[in-house]
């Protein structure tokens, strides 16, 4: 668990740097940014095979970090 949350603190700066480049270039509505946030993070975290985990939690912690780059209370307010 604690290297899920390690690799999603590192993962969550590119990932919200991410979606603020696409915010700013208006490419999607801003009610799926949520959404797209989550799936940048999980793109990330499956594409980081220098990291000597398993994809799954590769997955997991890219996934946390889109949550934490959009905020939760966001996404569930959106969706």
């Amino acid at each position: 668990m604690i290297e899920v949350l390690t690799m999603a603190t590192i993962i969550a700066p590119v990932t919200a740097a991410l979606v603020q480049a696409i915010k700013t270039s208006k490419i999607v509505k801003r009610k799926f940014l949520p959404l797209i946030s989550v799936l940048i993070g999980i793109g990330i975290g499956a594409s980081a095979t220098f990291l000597d985990t398993e994809l799954m939690i590769r997955i997991w912690a890219g996934g946390i970090s889109g949550l934490a780059a959009t905020g939760l209370f966001e996404l569930s307010k959106k969706v």
